[in-house]
């Protein structure tokens, strides 16, 4: 009997807890409860941008204020609001597409969330970069797809959708060949198509769900196939620098298919020389080169293998030939088919790579060649400055692309 009326008494006192703690609850209310209405801004000026507007005031003196609002409607006709803190005298609205006359309202907001009356502004934002982009947008055909390229000279984040019909000859999307960025030039390149004809639509997009026009291109990508290596072979000429300890390396090595030591080019680097440094081979074939794609050669460490160092080719010129002077000379037999240089993706110190930058130089880099450029048969390479500050090149795999026929 004793224990039940104890049980009793522990669930009246909890009852009676509980019931306290929602009462508490359920009254509280903000610690500041002023109905006072703030004071309004001043002095409001206004310096339009592209798609936006920035806009500067006088925060008033006024205990009570929290932060201003600015509430506007852009040209999709959603509305947006941003605010500033009472330490900032500046708001940036965006979001806008066109360059018409827009209504921002201005509100100063108390502690108290009381807002004042408005205070209405003009603006009218300029070019948006939308458009920027839209209107300088180029596509052309290239081997085996097509280039895109535009200037985004604001940096703005943008989008440039690319559409194909699907079965109903609807257009949709295709997110594979869209670019999402907000670089200032934009460059995407589309390989791996057949040389048919394709029928693409272009336009921009932003975040807050502007878009242009759509622009719609016939594509016909040039053909382009690897140029088989069984066919090529050394072509050494006058001028061609020599290879690392008598020959050791060479430059057939750097079409056998085999990675590391000694299965590269390598050439010496003389004391005191500056000269850059060259090889030369024929592919065997007569061919309008499309890109020589060139796998580096990695320099084993302690911290792993280092592409981006020593013989590493940091800017090069690659030249081509149908029938070359045998003096050696880069003379008007040789075309120069283009001029690179390799970045380090992390852009981290000389000698140190990451993950990213041995995964990059792995895949190896392709480089594409001028499409005006005549057919050749023999290619140069020629290093202008290595990583290491030199003139001496390694390679430890070389493909060359291109259309024979």
């Amino acid at each position: 009997m004793k224990l039940i009326l104890k049980l009793s008494v522990l669930f009246i006192i909890t009852a009676l807890v509980v019931g306290s703690c929602g009462k508490q609850l359920e009254s509280h209310q903000p610690v500041d409860n002023d109905p006072t209405v703030p004071a309004q801004v001043t002095g409001v000026t206004v310096v339009n941008g592209n798609g936006n507007a920035t806009i500067s005031y006088t925060v008033p003196k006024d205990s009570i204020l929290s932060y201003v609002k600015a509430v506007y409607t852009i040209t999709t006709g959603k509305e947006y609001a941003v605010t500033a803190s009472y330490y900032n005298n500046t708001l940036v609205v965006e979001g806008f597409a066109d360059t018409l006359e827009h209504e921002v309202k201005l509100y100063s907001v108390s502690r108290s969330e009381v807002m004042s009356a408005p205070v209405t502004i003009k603006i009218k934002p300029l070019v948006a970069p939308i458009w920027e982009v839209f209107r300088n947008m180029q596509v052309i055909n290239a081997f085996g797809g097509y280039n895109l390229t535009a200037q985004n000279a604001s940096k703005a984040n943008i989008s440039i959708i690319v559409t194909k019909p699907n079965v109903f000859n609807e257009y949709e999307a295709d997110n594979d060949k869209s670019v999402f960025t907000n670089v200032d030039s934009i460059l995407s390149k589309v390989r791996g198509l057949d040389t048919i004809e394709y029928r693409f639509g272009f336009f921009v997009k932003d975040r807050w769900g502007n878009k242009t026009d759509t622009v719609y291109k016939v594509i016909k990508p040039i053909y382009e196939t690897e140029l088989p290596k069984t066919n090529f072979s050394e072509f050494t000429l006058p001028g061609d620098a020599p290879q690392w300890n008598n020959g050791e390396t060479a430059v057939r090595y750097i079409w056998d298919g085999r990675y590391g030591w000694p299965w590269t080019s390598f050439t010496s680097q003389p004391a005191g020389s500056t000269d850059p440094h060259m090889i030369t081979f024929n592919t065997g074939a007569l061919a309008r080169i499309s890109r020589v794609w060139i796998r580096p050669y990695p320099e084993g460490s302690a911290q792993g293998d280092r592409y981006y160092y020593l013989t590493t080719m940091k800017r090069f010129e690659i030249y081509g030939a149908a029938n070359p002077s045998l003096s050696g000379a880069l003379d008007n037999s040789w075309t120069l088919l283009g001029s690179f240089t390799v970045t380090k993706p992390s852009g981290l110190p000389y000698g140190t790579d990451d993950a990213d930058d041995r995964a990059t130089a792995i895949a190896g880099f392709s480089w594409e060649m001028d499409v005006a450029a005549p057919k050749v048969r023999y290619l140069r390479i020629r290093c202008l400055e290595n990583f290491a500050g030199g003139t001496a090149q390694s390679i430890n795999e070389l493909r060359v692309y291109g259309d024979p026929r």
